[in-house]
């Protein structure tokens, strides 16, 4: 597959509304195929090289997470030279829809994941859930999931209270028990963060002989939001794609959060309520001798005054 000659950088940021929703289709136009799927759902597909990551995203996250308010695929593209393909949807839809189960149906057909090298599925939290679901559509797919769910259909996840009004859904027909559709893969990674019980339950059922599953703990129930602040995905991606994604990647990519605030602060308010106030000081010594952090100052002196 031939490089693009033109640099591709888009900004939409600057964009209302309509006009970018109108951008997203012409680029894809442009550069590869742009492809309405039904009211709620699209697919932008940028060619570039021989990588292609197919994104699970909803516009509303674009938008929120986004600072030029373009697809995280587009990043790659960027970054590194890969192709995107944006699945992309109106509010949290799960993907559930006859129309996109057709669209992986045609591309399956058409042998259009056959046409690259390497093919990466990613999503997070209900775009991971559809990661994982349709990537069976590419057998020997990578996927980089962040706490997906399994599925919403009660009868399996009837603990699981936090979307009941999406439980009107099929979940039980084509593409529906996410777990099971990344038998195919090659491999997929599951990150999640072990604190957030619901997260972790989901997690555990995606338990399979190709999946890997890596513990994030205190970053919370928006990991895609403090990944991206933390700039690691390119990082995750590259690692997934290059199949070296293991337990020793996966924590030198992540040594970034030590400097990352809200994980600090987190992680000492687990130690104070635990009363392992030993370690809350090690903690506190070892932020204030990296960085301005008079959070941390003030409560190593409470605890060398309380300790000493």
């Amino acid at each position: 597959m031939q490089r693009n000659d033109q640099a591709f950088s888009p900004d939409l940021s600057k964009l209302p509304r309509s006009e970018w929703l109108e951008a997203l289709r012409k680029i894809g136009q442009e550069r590869g195929f742009a492809e309405p799927l039904g009211k709620a759902h699209a697919g932008v597909f940028v060619e570039e090289g021989d990588t292609l990551l197919v994104s699970f995203e909803s516009m509303s996250g674009i938008e929120a997470l986004s600072d030029t308010r373009t697809p995280l695929g587009w990043d790659m593209v960027q970054s590194h030279g890969w192709s995107s393909l944006s699945v992309l949807s109106h509010g949290d839809t799960w993907f559930r829809d006859p129309r996109v189960y057709g669209f992986f149906d045609q591309l399956l057909d058409d042998g259009f994941f056959d046409d690259f090298e390497n093919v990466i599925f990613y999503g997070a939290g209900p775009c991971g859930y559809a990661a994982a679901a349709y990537s069976v559509a590419a057998p020997g797919a990578r996927v980089l999931l962040l706490q997906p769910q399994a599925t919403l259909d009660p009868r399996i996840t009837e603990w699981d209270e936090r979307f009941t009004e999406q439980r009107r859904r099929d979940f039980t027909s084509r593409y529906g028990f996410a777990p099971d559709m990344i038998d195919a893969a090659h491999r997929a990674h599951v990150i999640y963060d072990p604190r957030e019980r619901l997260d972790a339950m989901h997690s555990a059922l995606f338990e399979r002989r190709n999946v890997r599953r890596f513990r994030a703990p205190f970053m919370g129930a928006a990991l895609q939001s403090e990944f991206r602040t933390l700039d690691v995905l390119p990082s995750l991606l590259a690692a997934v794609a290059e199949d070296r994604l293991d337990t020793r990647a996966y924590a030198q990519i992540m040594r970034i959060r030590r400097d990352h605030a809200p994980y600090l602060r987190k992680l000492l308010a687990h130690l104070d309520h635990d009363e392992r106030f030993g370690l809350s000081r090690m903690l506190c010594q070892n932020v204030v001798s990296r960085k301005k952090a008079p959070r941390f100052r003030r409560r190593l002196a409470e605890l060398e005054a309380a300790l000493d």
